[in-house]
């Protein structure tokens, strides 16, 4: 978990607000699946030329769609409803960063959306372990560990993508600056019932 060297990590009291509200917390991450999946085809729609980088995201948008998949048959099972989608504030702020980031060339688009999937999936796997370490539901837990294995995976996919396709970037540069503006971004949340929140 230390090699996403996030700077700022989730204070596990933020797990008994979830628990305060388990149908909110399983909407917000049902959302946060699909989302990652329509941002896997987004990567896909603007950069068709890769075949390698096509391939890989679209094998990470069907496992991000079975994610939303398996939340969604645990909020039945629990005589739950999926909520309405939620705004995420955290990955608006972040999305917003990535905007100004980007150079205006494909290269730096490419590259600042990636590192952007990257922060989004190493958060999130550090909340799923947080979650899956304090969460007194022992199935939730045991779902949101085997989810944490998983998440991991994508952090370093696209990773690997920024540091194969961002010629000319100082990719490990750019990654540290996404860094620090995510500590100063999620000192503000964790006071929520949402995975970012």
């Amino acid at each position: 978990m230390s090699t996403f060297r996030l700077q700022l990590p989730t204070d596990p009291r933020w797990v008994n607000i979830v628990e305060s509200n388990i149908e909110e917390i399983l909407t917000d991450h049902a959302w946060c699946e699909q989302k990652a999946a329509s941002n896997a085809i987004t990567l896909i729609t603007i950069n068709s030329e890769f075949p390698d980088l096509v391939t890989d995201m679209l094998a990470l948008a069907k496992e991000e769609i079975e994610h939303f998949d398996m939340v969604h048959e645990i909020i039945k099972k629990r005589g739950y409803k999926l909520g309405r989608e939620r705004k995420d504030e955290y990955v608006g702020e972040l999305a917003q960063y990535m905007k100004r980031s980007n150079t205006g060339s494909r290269v730096s688009g490419l590259v600042e959306r990636l590192l952007f999937s990257a922060m989004i999936e190493a958060r999130s796997c550090e909340r799923f372990k947080v979650l899956s370490e304090n969460i007194k539901d022992p199935e939730l837990s045991k779902f949101y560990r085997e989810l944490m294995e998983s998440e991991a995976g994508h952090y370093t996919t696209f990773i690997g993508y920024a540091r194969k396709y961002g010629t000319g970037i100082d990719v490990e540069k750019r990654w540290r600056e996404w860094l620090d503006f995510e500590a100063s971004v999620i000192a503000k949340y964790g006071k929520s019932e949402t995975i970012h929140g």
